[in-house]
């Protein structure tokens, strides 16, 4: 026996250490079971990232997107609470980014001098500075303070890292492939769940727990998924690879269904639309008619207070529990519970707006600032908003929180991508493999847009991450078009 635990003892100091880990993980593991305390693990993970942080950080960003799908919320010590791989994976990245920036070959130069220079960089952290500068005006400078450092840990891990990490087209299929190989994974423990409940709408929330905080996020993420798998088919090398991808874009697009989300059923075809646009070079177009729209259906809604012909019959705007067809009749006839509780957001937003034009209320503050900005004839059912939810509406939501400054920030953001976007897809077209890349990461993009129009979702990290990320794969693309141009022969795009 002695001879045995001598052969075991370590021998090294790599030995040694794997034993340390071995023991921090079974003492955290023992603690977090006695004291019901997920985030006692915390300390044993925290090794592994730190030997990857300083050898292949890489590999914590694709972890990231590997297990993002199964992220979900825990409760800590003091209140706080943290999404459970994903944060703590984020704020390893965020220190990993800028050491390699600073330390890594060629320092700051591993970006090129115009992607440094490039809007779609250049504006989110624009955005950033505005909102440490109104954090100044904010009616909670705790929760605004709180929002700059979220921002933080998704502007570097996810827009700068990512510049750092894609360096060839194959490194974005293979960040694709991690996402959307971890949520297909997830929907093995969703779909039986659904089923065993006959895939009830009313129950809908039940199954996709714990890793999806409820079905828009749910949906919206198999959503965006969907032009990355069928991405991945496109480019696949062999039939059978080919298959694997196409099976799994069908698996997404059923658990998608099933989700019964209808602002993410309506993405697929407004990415459509937003395709043909593209295709026909009219974008411009696009973005002019829209906001001509929006500023028309301003000047309606204020002129006279017409908005008040809007109100809902509070007797008859009810949630329907299973019956599909009754929600899709109240969504035109302006019945849905859902629909009719986001106007009373919208409703208090533009009083808020109204009263903070410049500055809003201040970041992350909307909730419960708006309470004292509604108006009684637009309550519904849900408006105790015990979820504690926002305005559901991105752009309303940077209005009434950041002021105009934001809005046209953000706008510009937007604007950017989407003419960025047409550009590259016309001029990479002799580039099958850069082509792929920008389409997917286009409609991507696109599918989250959708969704900011009747919901908050940048910060949250199953979808934000591919916001930015796309972002970035944009500007990157324009760098590797540059590359396969031939110099002399005129401008990439």
């Amino acid at each position: 026996m002695r001879h045995l635990l001598l052969r075991l003892r370590p021998a090294d100091a790599s030995q040694q250490l794997f034993v340390g880990f071995v023991a921090l993980l079974l003492l955290g593991g023992v603690l977090a079971a006695r004291q019901q305390q997920p985030a006692l693990l915390l300390p044993a993970l925290a090794v592994p990232a730190l030997v990857l942080a300083l050898t292949r950080w890489q590999w914590l960003y694709y972890g990231l997107f590997l297990t993002l799908p199964f992220s979900h919320e825990f409760g800590l010590t003091g209140g706080l609470r943290m999404d459970v791989p994903s944060e703590p994976l984020l704020l390893s990245l965020l220190v990993c980014v800028p050491l390699a920036l600073l330390l890594g070959p060629g320092g700051v130069r591993q970006l090129a001098p115009h992607e440094w220079r490039h809007p779609l960089l250049v504006l989110p952290l624009l955005l950033l500075a505005w909102a440490a500068l109104d954090t100044y005006f904010s009616v909670d400078k705790i929760k605004s303070i709180k929002y700059l450092l979220a921002k933080c840990w998704y502007l570097i891990p996810l827009l700068l890292g990512s510049l750092l990490v894609l360096r060839r087209p194959a490194d974005f299929w293979r960040l694709a492939a991690c996402y959307v190989s971890g949520a297909v994974l997830s929907l093995a423990w969703v779909l039986p769940r659904q089923a065993s409940v006959h895939f009830s709408l009313a129950k809908i929330n039940w199954p996709i727990q714990p890793f999806y905080t409820n079905h828009v996020i749910y949906a919206t993420t198999l959503a965006l998924l969907l032009p990355l798998a069928g991405g991945l088919a496109a480019q696949a090398p062999t039939r059978a690879r080919r298959r694997l991808w196409l099976g799994t874009s069908l698996l997404l697009l059923f658990g998608l269904i099933m989700s019964y989300t209808r602002a993410s059923w309506l993405s697929l075809p407004v990415a459509g639309l937003v395709y043909w646009v593209m295709r026909l070079r009219l974008t411009r177009l696009l973005l002019l008619g829209v906001a001509v729209a929006v500023a028309g259906a301003t000047a309606y809604f204020v002129h006279n207070e017409n908005f008040m012909r809007f109100r809902p019959d509070y007797e008859k705007t009810i949630w329907h529990g299973d019956n599909l067809a009754a929600h899709l009749q109240s969504t035109y006839k302006l019945r849905d519970v859902s629909g009719m509780e986001r106007v009373y957001r919208w409703v208090a937003a533009a009083r808020m707006i109204a009263d903070k034009p410049l500055t809003g209320s201040g970041p992350s503050t909307f909730n419960p600032t708006y309470k004292r900005y509604t108006v009684s004839g637009f309550r519904t059912y849900v408006s105790a908003n015990h979820e504690g939810s926002t305005v559901h509406n991105y752009f309303l939501m940077q209005l009434a929180e950041q002021g105009i400054p934001a809005f046209l920030l953000f706008c510009s953001l937007v604007a950017t991508a989407l003419l960025t976007a047409e550009r590259l897809y016309h001029a990479t077209r002799p580039y099958p493999e850069l082509h792929r890349v920008v389409l997917a990461a286009s409609l991507s993009f696109i599918i989250i847009l959708t969704h900011l129009l009747l919901n908050e979702l940048v910060e949250t990290d199953k979808i934000g991450s591919i916001f930015f990320v796309s972002l970035a794969v944009l500007i990157r693309s324009g760098t590797w078009l540059e590359e396969k141009v031939p110099k002399g022969s005129g401008p990439a795009c």
